[in-house]
């Protein structure tokens, strides 16, 4: 199988928010070498680089006031990649037989996010409540997709026309609508639709981290967005985007100026990943990652 990835991350403050809280990251894991000294000849490189070790694609939603869910969402993304780099020391060297092993890595990684954030709470002497953040996060290696979340900020997958949901939001309203109580229309709309039980951080010490697995086609297409993306546009809207030709950096600016259209009520942010046909080795995958921060 030949393919390679085009991604791309966005984030914009919206209509109404005076202040961005959300934090997204985009990454290509390499392993690498720093060279000191050598008899050999670099070519003057004095960091060498092996093949991609997977693909990161992470977001968060920071709360509890601009200050606060700021440095929230900023701690989890720094938690995160660090846990990642240093560690879990087998990272690079994944065996099928050890993917539990990961699934227990990753969980591992948002508990050290939750302890990072709450200890960052003790330290300004903020109540609890004060600081929290949502974080959902893809690692991709090829062909495997795993998806560890907490909070309301979502990962959809796109195939074949078809747009799934991988997260479950962790919403009040969410549990309604999973006891019968409320319809899935009617949640959207609901004032416990605002209402996160499960975050990073926040007022509880208990944190519930679900890890989603599935394996990637060439053709998918991978989303990643807080809410402020999903609840002004609806998901036959977001699809509309996604099946439309062009690059994951256009998919990105359609989406945020979609919310925006919608009177952009929240922080946007949205990561999107598109796995194309490439004339590479089978199992590689050529990143082309681009950051962007929209003005």
């Amino acid at each position: 199988m030949r393919g390679k990835i085009d991604c791309y991350g966005l984030t914009d403050t919206g209509k109404v928010r005076k202040v961005n809280e959300d934090q997204f990251l985009v990454a290509d894991l390499n392993k690498s070498m720093l060279i000191h000294q050598t008899s050999l000849t670099h070519e003057d490189h004095t960091r060498l680089f092996g093949g991609s070790q997977g693909q990161l694609f992470l977001v968060a939603d920071g709360m509890g006031g601009h200050a606060e869910g700021k440095r929230a969402s900023t701690i989890a993304v720094q938690s995160m990649s660090h846990y990642l780099l240093n560690t879990m020391h087998w990272f690079f060297r994944l065996e099928e037989n050890r993917e539990e092993d990961l699934e227990e890595e990753l969980k591992a990684a948002l508990e050290t996010c939750q302890h990072n954030i709450q200890n960052a709470t003790d330290s300004v002497n903020l109540e609890p409540r004060k600081m929290g953040t949502t974080l959902t996060m893809a690692y991709v290696l090829w062909q495997r997709l795993y998806v560890v979340h907490a909070g309301d900020s979502r990962c959809y997958l796109l195939r074949d026309s078809r747009l799934e949901q991988i997260t479950t939001d962790h919403t009040v309203a969410q549990q309604l609508v999973e006891k019968g109580a409320l319809s899935p229309e009617d949640a959207q709309e609901s004032r416990w639709s605002k209402v996160l039980w499960n975050c990073v951080g926040g007022d509880s010490s208990e944190l519930k981290v679900d890890v989603y697995k599935a394996t990637l086609q060439i053709g998918d297409t991978l989303l990643l967005c807080t809410d402020g993306l999903n609840k002004p546009v609806r998901d036959e809207d977001i699809l509309k985007i996604l099946k439309q030709k062009g690059t994951a950096r256009e998919m990105c600016r359609h989406l945020v100026d979609a919310a925006n259209a919608q009177g952009g009520p929240d922080n946007i942010t949205v990561t999107v990943a598109r796995f194309q046909d490439a004339r590479q080795p089978a199992g590689q995958i050529e990143e082309q990652a681009v950051f962007g921060r929209a003005q």
